[in-house]
């Protein structure tokens, strides 16, 4: 059995999700906001200890013509740096489109007073959000490929 940590790298956020092999199950955990080297380094140590990983999945962000572009090299240095220094083994799964899906997923933002608009801290907390589904998403995408998939709920 293995705990899955899926990340879904953004220039200000990784939203992080958790899975379990053995009941292929997925759930949303935690958005970090991005920081130094060091900072992500250390949150993402703590969170694979808590959540006992024995793997890390990251989204790849391929172009869509399957190749990769600049975002999927910064996001391989950011492996580098961030990610292997916490000796657990990295897997990549493509990650196209999964803040598209992550948005028809999620719940839409909540109004703010008065049924207006919402406010900036709704804004950002619906951000963070999404950021976590799509994490969920890219271990769901991870879990279908090695032969089993259950939502979070549906089991």
């Amino acid at each position: 059995m293995s705990r899955l940590l899926g990340i879904d790298l953004g220039t200000r956020r990784i939203g992080v999700a958790v899975a379990d092999s053995r009941t292929s199950i997925a759930r949303p955990l935690v958005t970090l906001r991005r920081s130094t080297v060091e900072r992500e380094q250390a949150a993402l140590a703590r969170l694979a200890e808590e959540q006992q990983a024995t793997e890390i999945v990251i989204g790849l962000p391929y172009n869509m013509d399957g190749s990769e572009g600049s975002q999927a090299l910064l996001t391989r240095d950011w492996a580098r740096l961030v990610l292997e220094p916490i000796g657990l083994p990295i897997c990549w799964r493509d990650e196209r489109l999964t803040s598209e899906r992550a948005e028809e997923r999620a719940r839409p933002p909540r109004r703010g007073r008065s049924g207006g608009p919402p406010s900036a801290a709704q804004r950002a907390s619906h951000r963070a959000a999404l950021d976590r589904e799509a994490a969920t998403l890219i271990l769901e995408a991870e879990l279908a490929a090695r032969g089993g998939l259950a939502r979070a709920g549906e089991a």
